[in-house]
Parts: structure tokens; sequence; C-alpha cells
């Protein structure tokens, strides 16, 4: 039985991750040609095609989209074994931060290859909102956070992306006639600005019915049916439902959620581990459940 090429699964990943063979090939710095040459090559290799032409892009087939699923974790292992084998096993204490809607969601997969990589290492686990979090990361209070805060004053990578939208309960009614009754978090509020801006952008009035300094009030005066909010989507459930664009709301952009570290960080526990987990991107992604919260 012949070997699978980890440098072609490498650029089948990238081909994935990038969406074009032309955004691998930068990635891995290579030519197109050579990217695609790579992936004739594998396709010989497993007697399948891996792409098929839909419009003027290329998608994974079926059998492209099984063999990426074990190229990922054929990558994984093998990243984990040669950073593990060059730089042993770290010990010491990693400080990791997190917003509390996606410290159940976000930060398992995450922590989980952390663990994987150096089971030595006790993590510190810090859960509060966005703002706080960045501000105790540059401080140095602690090592890495998740955020949905872009700051170009510290390193950082896209975990994922996730819609926003306008929630309310089950039971509640809206009034296109009224001012939108709003649910806001107090203080520095990445959702609160966006509801506040597309609302104003639109021209429709509004007025705010409750403020709650955790999402938990927030959530709770949602299921009181005291108004709507604007959050990630990952918080409709059962008792929660979505207004859209049909119920006279404007549309809400997307979110970015980053892992941060400082800049010039001297600890180098702390960038061995940013690095790992940048490289396992695809497998925390995976692993990650689309039902996200999203605290700011």
């Amino acid at each position: 039985m012949s070997t699978l090429d980890l440098a072609l699964l490498r650029a089948l990943v990238a081909i994935q991750e990038q969406d074009s063979f032309a955004g691998a090939a930068v990635h891995l710095g290579k030519t197109q040609s050579a990217v695609t040459q790579q992936m004739q090559r594998l396709e010989d290799q497993i007697g399948h095609a891996l792409f098929e032409k839909q419009g003027r892009h290329k998608r994974l087939t079926p059998h492209g989209q099984k063999l990426l699923d074990y190229a990922r974790h054929l990558l994984a292992i093998n990243d984990e074994a040669l950073l593990s084998l060059q730089q042993g096993n770290l010990e010491g204490v990693l400080r990791i931060g997190a917003p509390h809607d996606v410290a159940d969601t976000m930060l398992p997969p995450l922590l989980a290859q952390v663990a994987r990589f150096s089971p030595l290492l006790q993590l510190d686990i810090h859960v509060g909102r966005s703002p706080f979090l960045m501000e105790s990361l540059k401080r140095g209070e602690i090592d890495m956070t998740i955020s949905n805060r872009n700051d170009a004053t510290l390193d950082g990578v896209v975990l994922r992306t996730s819609p926003t939208v306008w929630l309310c309960s089950a039971s509640y009614v809206h009034d296109r006639a009224k001012p939108v009754p709003l649910v806001l978090a107090d203080g520095p509020s990445l959702f609160r600005r966006l509801a506040l801006e597309a609302l104003d952008g639109a021209g429709i009035r509004w007025s705010p019915n409750y403020t709650s300094s955790s999402l938990i009030g927030i959530r709770a005066a949602l299921r009181a049916g005291l108004g709507v909010t604007a959050r990630g989507v990952e918080l409709v459930g059962a008792d929660l439902r979505v207004l859209g664009e049909n119920d006279g709301l404007p549309r809400l952009p997307d979110v970015a959620y980053y892992l941060f570290i400082r800049k010039n960080v001297i600890n180098p526990l702390t960038h061995k581990v940013f690095d790992m987990l940048k490289a396992n991107l695809g497998l925390i992604r995976n692993a990650t459940p689309m039902a996200l919260d999203s605290e700011r």
C-alpha cells in the first residue's frame, strides 16, 4: 500500500482554507501551477477526482471532502509529533481568557489541543467580557485570549466568523410602528454598537428598554419578552427566535473571533502554544459547535 504525501495533503488543506488554488499558492509560497500539479499527483495516487467545477470555481468532490478530513488529522498528528520532539514537554502555567458565551463552545476544542500538545501544562482559565479580557491581556494578567475585538497592537489569528442577528423571545410580538425596544449590554460592547449603527443608519427609531452587564442578564430580559437585541446567531434556542428584514429590521454584519497574544512576548511557552494552535486551526474549527454564543 502506498503512503500519502503530507506535503500534498497540506496543499489540499490550504486550498480549502484559502478558498482557491491561487490563495493556497500564496499561503504555501508556491506558484499556482505547482499547487495544481500537486493536486493532480494526489488524484493519481488515490484514483479519484478531488475537485469538480462549480461555475467559475472548483469545489471538493465527495472523495475530496473525505480525504480533506483525513488530511487534517494526519497533519495534526505530524505537526504535534514534531513540536513535541523538538521542544519537549512544556511545563508551567498558561493563562487563557474567553468571553462568557464562547467559554463552553469555542474554548473547549482549543483547550483540548493545548492539553494534547503538552499535558504537563497547568491551564488557568479566565472568563469575562471581551473588552476587559483584552485589557487584562495588555496588562500581562493573562497570556492569551479569545476576543471579538480586533486590535492591531496584538498578535492574533481569526478562529472563526459568526453571523449577527436580531433576537427576541419566541413569544415576542414585534410592532414595526413603535420604536424598537432594545436589550443592551452596558459599558463597552461591540454588539451594542452594531445594533445602534444599524438602526440609526436605516432611520429606525429605538428605545433602550433594558441594560445588563452580563450575558445572563441579557438572556433573562429577552426571555421575559422585554425587547430585542443584536447577538450572535448561536444564542438562538427553543425560547428565542430571529427577527429579520421581513420584520423591518436592518441586516447586521458578521463578527470575527480572534485568538490574541501580546506582541514581543518574552515567555517562550506562550509563543510555542500560540504557534501550535495556529497550525491546528482546521481541527479547532471543525471541533467547534456551530452554535456559539457571543459575549462582548
